[in-house]
């Protein structure tokens, strides 16, 4: 895929054309420059230094003014004009040089090519520290990919950008071995991925329906080999599938189940990701009050992120049976709408007593994960923007998992970990399943405010059996109001990339 000499490797991020070099990026022609940079003690660091002394000592003196210390994802620009080709240097803070791990670069060079893209360069040079090399290679080709992340298909006229970052180019002492470059290769690759979620949670919910998910999913099957299998609503209905029918039958917009399977040549293991796929949420009958309705275009993000992580790891094929499961439907105050009061069966025989028609994606989620249990996988994996009380709980920022398996949870943290992403183990507290206790049913499906995200897991743990679980509650980190790090405004693609390390900790 990449057929310059090893040292001079190139290969396509998405319209970037991404460069290694290990040439003096001072002679680089690109309209940007980056130096990544650890935190404290910049004079002694060498590329710092470098293109300290050829701006004539400004970089310093301004990293001065502004009390630049080369903290994590910190950004000091400068334009310069002379000295250097470049117009404007940015210099981006790696955070402690104990840190510098994958995340940590893959931050940085985000922020460095929004900058860049910000500033309207078309190219980046960036000088590297000795850090990236091996795997770290791959974070670094993800990083600018992910930062250079905008969605425009919707612009027109002069609203359509008239600058886009077109080339990177990494400088770095010594050659870029065969295996740094294909890991570049699959960073392309897994950008792409997370961007296909991104895009997804973008899309306005008039274009993204149960249906075009399903041909989102179908798409992915069909450029990787996959085995796509796709319910309409009559299917689901015939499946036994009655809360997923449910939530779907208001909405003239019908609900789809998807499945999605990757199956290797002697898998190791065999792990189940199910989303949740509500491509529209109004409330139904229980309807949200208008403010901020428009968001719940997003709640689908859990099934974005489990339809990208299929992406990602048909691209870096590890040795592991992975299974993608989306539940999709719209959730509409129609005349046909499912009510508060109602009882309906679910796939495993439990019925449940309907209590809020706005708390539709855990029904959604239960007759998923029966069916993920029935294929009996070593560990399933929920993702669900399911509750605002995890979001009061934990803030913006952090997403909450649960699991009763303290070896898989302290497997998924470090997953976390090492993506960059941000997860928050909350308990599954056990005196709270009362809540959940029915006088007409085998369960209600909500219990009282206060824990509600605690309940909601619970709740979902009624339907996968003995299988080793973990539930992930993404409801804020899959849409942002502002860029920070890897992550745009808008759709994250979050946590495509903790669950693509996640799968690969089995291989």
């Amino acid at each position: 895929m990449i057929e310059k000499p090893a040292s001079e490797g190139v290969a396509s991020v998405m319209a970037i054309n991404v460069e290694f070099s290990s040439k003096d990026a001072l002679q680089g022609t690109a309209s940007a420059l980056a130096v990544l940079v650890f935190e404290g003690g910049l004079a002694k660091q060498k590329p710092f230094a470098a293109v300290d002394a050829a701006v004539g000592g400004r970089l310093s003196g301004h990293a001065v003014a502004n009390e630049f210390t080369g903290a994590p994802c910190a950004l000091l620009e400068l334009a310069v004009l002379g000295g250097i080709n470049a117009s404007r240097v940015l210099v981006v803070g790696l955070g402690p040089k104990r840190g510098a791990n994958g995340a940590a670069i893959r931050a940085a060079l985000a922020t460095a090519a929004r900058a860049a893209q910000l500033a309207g360069s078309e190219s980046l040079d960036v000088i590297c520290p000795e850090q990236i090399k091996g795997p770290n290679v791959r974070a670094a080709v993800e990083g600018v990919g992910l930062g250079a992340y905008r969605f425009t298909k919707y612009f027109t006229g002069e609203r359509v950008p008239k600058h886009e970052l077109r080339r990177v180019t990494f400088y770095r002492p010594g050659v870029y071995t065969k295996t740094e470059q294909r890991a570049a290769a699959v960073g392309q690759q897994i950008v792409d991925a997370v961007c296909l979620a991104r895009d997804a949670v973008n899309e306005p919910p008039n274009e993204l329906t149960p249906a075009a998910l399903a041909k989102v999913a179908e798409g992915i099957a069909k450029k990787y080999k996959l085995k796509c299998t796709v319910l309409d609503k009559a299917g689901i209905k015939k499946a036994g599938m009655q809360l997923h029918y449910a939530v779907g039958q208001g909405s003239a917009n019908d609900p789809r189940f998807i499945h999605l399977e990757y199956k290797p040549k002697r898998a190791k293991k065999k792990v189940v990701f199910v989303g949740k796929g509500l491509t529209f949420d109004s409330g139904g009958l229980s309807i949200k009050p208008a403010a901020g309705m428009g968001e719940m275009k997003s709640d689908m993000g859990g099934a974005a992120a489990v339809l990208g992580m299929m992406a990602a790891v048909a691209a870096s094929a590890p040795n592991v049976e992975v299974h993608a499961i989306v539940g999709a439907a719209e959730n509409m105050p129609d005349g046909a709408a499912y009510r508060p009061g109602d009882i309906f069966g679910s796939l495993d025989g439990k019925t449940v007593e309907i209590i809020n028609t706005d708390a539709e994606g855990r029904l959604v989620l239960a007759d998923a994960l029966c069916y993920a249990s029935k294929l009996q996988p070593d560990v399933i994996v929920d993702a669900a923007t399911l509750t605002g009380a995890c979001v009061v709980a934990l803030g913006k920022l952090y997403s909450a998992f649960y699991t009763a398996d303290e070896k898989l949870a302290k497997q998924f943290g470090n997953a976390a970990k090492n993506a960059g992403e941000s997860f928050w183990r909350m308990p599954l507290i056990e005196d709270l399943r009362s809540q959940l206790d029915s006088d007409v049913a085998d369960l209600k499906h909500t219990g009282e405010r206060w824990g509600g995200s605690i309940t909601a897991a619970l709740f979902l743990r009624e339907f996968v059996g003995s299988v080793p679980w973990i539930h992930c509650d993404v409801a804020a980190p899959v849409l942002f109001d502002a860029a920070r790090g890897i992550y745009p405004k808008g759709g994250t693609g979050h946590p495509v990339l903790t669950f693509l390390e996640f799968v690969e900790s089995f291989s």
